[in-house]
């Protein structure tokens, strides 16, 4: 827990200082924001949430993805990771320590996404549990592309074509019916399918989204088995 606890402030204040990290858990909020106040809400056509879903899902989709494989596959090539083995921190408390830092960056974001969303009590909620339970899901993708990354280029070069397919296809299934029923079971779209009606609950986009979790954790263990986390 203290290696977690450390490597998690280490990683928090790091963030801080990285501007072109930090400027991803930003810029989807605000951009979801001014198309809302601009463009949503003096167009009686468009669902003054259109927006707000869509940004969500592209920043879970792409801005997570790339931050969690971009600063493993950093570390990897700065040798970091040696010198924490040789310290003796175990590679799961450095992936706790590492993921917990843009998961709890995610939470903020996603609270803002809720605020520009204008849903009530009950619907915040209800977007905050498909939003986590996404975030969690792209940290393990991210995690797992940066460990088999031997470098920042080369996690960035894996992870953009993965992270804009996922942050844009759900974009493109809201005017695509072929596109809707491919994306239907994928994490990302999930926000919009629970958001889009929360009268029929969000059972089954939870499941969606968890399953896709599942998934993702047997391919996050695979890449450990072959990979691991050392340099």
């Amino acid at each position: 827990m203290r290696a977690i606890k450390a490597i998690f402030i280490k990683q928090a204040k790091d963030m801080l200082k990285n501007f072109s990290v930090l400027v991803m858990f930003i810029l989807f909020p605000v951009v979801a924001f001014a198309m809302t106040v601009l463009v949503a809400r003096g167009n009686p056509d468009i669902p003054d949430n259109m927006f707000t879903l869509m940004m969500a899902s592209i920043f879970i989709g792409m801005a997570l993805i790339q931050s969690a494989s971009a600063v493993i596959a950093e570390d990897r090539e700065t040798k970091a990771l040696r010198f924490l083995v040789i310290a003796g921190v175990k590679p799961h408390s450095y992936l706790l320590g590492i993921g917990g830092v843009i998961f709890v960056a995610s939470l903020f974001t996603s609270v803002a996404f809720g605020l520009i969303g204008g849903f009530n009590q009950s619907e915040f909620l209800s977007f905050m549990a498909i939003m986590v339970s996404g975030a969690i899901a792209s940290i393990i993708l991210g995690a797992t592309i940066g460990i088999f990354s031997q470098n920042h280029q080369a996690a960035a070069g894996l992870s953009m074509p993965i992270a804009m397919i996922l942050g844009f296809g759900p974009m493109v299934a809201q005017f695509n019916e072929r596109a809707e029923r491919i994306f239907r079971i994928v994490y990302t779209q999930q926000i919009n399918v629970a958001a889009n009606d929360f009268s029929v609950g969000i059972a089954q986009p939870l499941m969606i989204v968890w399953i896709n979790i599942a998934v993702l954790a047997i391919l996050f263990a695979f890449a450990y088995s072959k990979k691991g986390l050392r340099n």
